[in-house]
């Protein structure tokens, strides 16, 4: 696999883009700006939760962001998201990453220093998971319509449980993620930004929070659903039974091949039989 890298140079600092690393690009670079050989290994890890480190010449910082679409019905972190790995401090910043992200290649070129770069890519990375949320909450909205309006038998439990799995596991990445963005910390110029982006994820955890539940709600309701079919049909069957039953029992004694069998010598038998099992039927 070929690394690419790009360099841009700011009037206060420089950003290095590394897009798909290999393994002896980010040993060179760890060597060329003396960076953690563990932190080099974390940003490589395919599937890595986000993360914030400070140390005494950098601060370390993994991020992820949504990247699959919800028809795929991936179930985990790593299907659902990919990761941006930031080392920076006031003069510099890398970024490294397997992913094409548009907003890493679509960046203005007067940035006054690091922080507001970096929260420019932040800022870029909570709102990709804003059209999840949006069709999770449309196939919600769909089910719960043929669920209660539609037609019941087109709804799938395995749909049901991919909306309830992918929601369960993004909020939980969000969790993460607001527990990371709450350890960063920024010059005074850049407190603005990252409180709206801390407000952002905030509204994003709170509505992933209401999907979540209504996902939960909604597949107990169609198990509900599921067993009132269910019951009614056995009802059917049951006064099916019910019917048949007291007839299938006088059919059955007078099916009986006995010789001393006094009805047998009935000239109308047949006819008397017959009535009484017509009355037993509008009886019950």
């Amino acid at each position: 696999m070929q690394s690419f890298q790009n360099k841009i140079h700011y009037q206060n600092f420089t950003w290095i883009d590394i897009n798909q690393p290999t393994k002896e690009a980010l040993d060179k670079i760890s060597e060329e700006y003396q960076l953690d050989k563990f932190q080099i290994i974390d940003s490589f890890e395919h599937g890595h939760l986000p993360k914030f480190e400070k140390l005494p010449n950098y601060n370390f910082l993994i991020l992820r962001a949504f990247t699959s679409k919800i028809d795929e019905c991936a179930t985990t972190i790593a299907d659902l998201s990919n990761k941006i790995a930031f080392f920076y401090n006031s003069n510099l910043l890398i970024t490294i990453h397997r992913k094409n992200f548009t907003f890493l290649e679509s960046t203005k070129i007067n940035y006054s220093n690091c922080d507001e770069l970096i929260l420019y890519f932040v800022k870029k990375m909570v709102e990709t998971y804003q059209q999840p949320l949006d069709q999770l909450d449309d196939n919600i909205t769909d089910v719960e319509q043929m669920i209660f309006i539609k037609n019941y038998s087109k709804i799938n439990l395995k749909d049901l449980y991919f909306i309830k799995s992918q929601t369960r596991i993004t909020l939980k990445l969000l969790h993460i993620f607001q527990n990371v963005i709450n350890q960063i910390k920024v010059d005074d110029n850049s407190q603005t930004a990252l409180q709206d982006i801390k407000d952002n994820l905030l509204n994003l955890i709170l509505n992933y929070d209401e999907v979540l539940e209504n996902a939960n709600n909604l597949l107990h309701t169609y198990l509900s659903v599921n067993s009132m079919k269910s019951n009614e049909v056995m009802k059917l069957l049951t006064i099916f039974s019910a019917f048949f039953l007291p007839l299938t029992f006088i059919a059955g004694i007078y099916g009986m091949n006995f010789v001393n069998m006094p009805e047998l010598e009935w000239q109308e038998g047949y006819f008397y039989i017959l009535g009484f099992m017509i009355a037993i039927a509008i009886v019950i």
